[in-house]
């Protein structure tokens, strides 16, 4: 497999791409916009994208819910695929490697909102449960591009982190990394990685029953990278043994046709959107334009899709969570996804799908400004720190 950073010959590059023919997921932001420059772009459903339907395309773009894999792409003339997402495992890179097919992907392009995810599901968790975070040790599987951002948010606000990526470890013979035994006395379980069935370390059913049956009774469990890295029916399992344990969940097996049941055990439980904010999406899309510019040899400049306006919270009392919070507030996409368990079975996929494919504009802390008669400094840096502009009126 060539990726986009190399430097390779293709059968595409340098030739006039008014003859290129592009299929995109829809629900890539702008991908008309951003990509017409380069040939003709089609945009499809991403679980419609089949077979047939790639068969005449040169150049293929997609998110996470198209399998891109030898079925689909045999015999087609799809010569470079790109990925929207941080995420590789609904691509067979040994495939695509095989075929010569050049892979792209916005790796990190989505990490500051899934790091806000987290950050608003905890607050939420603090204030109904009734607890500080600064009283929590927070245990990060998986310290990435997502993972390493939870951190450094979660230590801005002087919480207690324990870190645990082996990948990570082994590379950089970094002390601060522990074991995953070591996770188990944490009071808080985020994890951050990807879904992965082998090699060294392997992240399939990496919290399994085994994992499970020894944490805390009352530990809170966040999952906001792929379904596949919980065994499910051990967390259903551990959670009907443990009703003090609290499950926040963003991804599931077999999605959209997600377990009920496990649905019903969820504090906060939301369709796959954490990493779904507008600015991610934007980050994206523009990842990808600049890899198939790269790769086709072309000098196109960017078309300009982004929005700069600023949002203005005025804020006085408990300003950290109020600011995370009226910035982003997770319960809206719980409640949402909550809708699925009053529909017929049928529906519900459809459903799960139609959340995502409809999520409203959410904007990054990073565009929104705090303004504030008084704000103490350790305050003031906190909100830097989070991303947040801050202006003393």
């Amino acid at each position: 497999m060539r990726t986009e950073s190399l430097s390779v010959q293709s059968s595409l590059k340098n030739i006039s791409t008014e003859s290129l023919s592009i299929v995109a997921d829809q629900q890539i932001l702008f991908a008309k916009e951003a990509y017409s420059g380069f040939g003709e772009v089609q945009l499809v459903d991403g679980r419609s994208i089949d077979y047939q339907s790639v068969q005449n395309a040169d150049i293929l773009l997609v998110r996470s819910v198209t399998k891109v894999n030898e079925s689909l792409l045999k015999d087609s003339n799809v010569k470079f695929v790109g990925s929207a997402t941080s995420g590789i495992d609904h691509i067979d890179i040994d495939y695509l490697e095989k075929a010569n097919i050049t892979f792209a992907q916005a790796l990190g392009s989505n990490a500051r909102s899934v790091a806000e995810y987290v950050l608003s599901s905890l607050f939420v968790a603090a204030e109904q449960k009734g607890f500080s975070l600064t009283e929590k040790t927070v245990g990060i599987i998986g310290c990435g591009q997502v993972g390493s951002r939870v951190k450094r948010f979660l230590q801005a606000l002087g919480v207690n982190c324990l870190l645990n990526d082996p990948p990570l470890a082994s590379k950089t013979s970094d002390q601060n990394y522990v074991e995953l035994d070591d996770i188990l006395q944490a009071d808080i379980i985020t994890l951050h990685v990807p879904l992965t069935a082998e090699g060294n370390y392997p992240t399939s059913n990496l919290l399994d029953k085994e994992f499970l049956a020894r944490l805390k009774s009352d530990v809170i469990i966040i999952n906001s990278s792929r379904g596949g890295v919980i065994d499910e029916k051990a967390l259903l399992d551990f959670k009907q043994a443990n009703p003090a344990a609290t499950l926040i969940l963003d991804v599931w097996l077999n999605e959209p046709q997600i377990d009920i049941n496990l649905l019903k055990q969820t504090f906060i439980a939301t369709p796959h959107i954490a990493g779904y904010s507008y600015d991610g999406k934007l980050k994206a899309t523009q990842m990808l334009f600049d890899s198939l510019n790269n790769y086709l040899g072309q000098n196109l400049d960017k078309v300009n899709l982004s929005n700069s306006e600023q949002e203005i919270l005025y804020i006085n009392d408990d300003v950290i969570q109020f600011a995370v919070l009226q910035s982003y507030d997770v319960r809206t996409d719980g409640i949402a996804l909550m809708g699925l368990m009053n529909m017929e079975d049928e529906k519900r996929g459809q459903y799960f799908d139609s959340l995502r494919n409809n999520y409203p504009v959410r904007r990054e802390f990073s565009n929104r400004t705090i303004q504030t008669h008084e704000l103490d400094d350790v305050s003031q840096q906190q909100l830097q720190q989070l991303g947040f502009k801050v202006e003393t009126i």
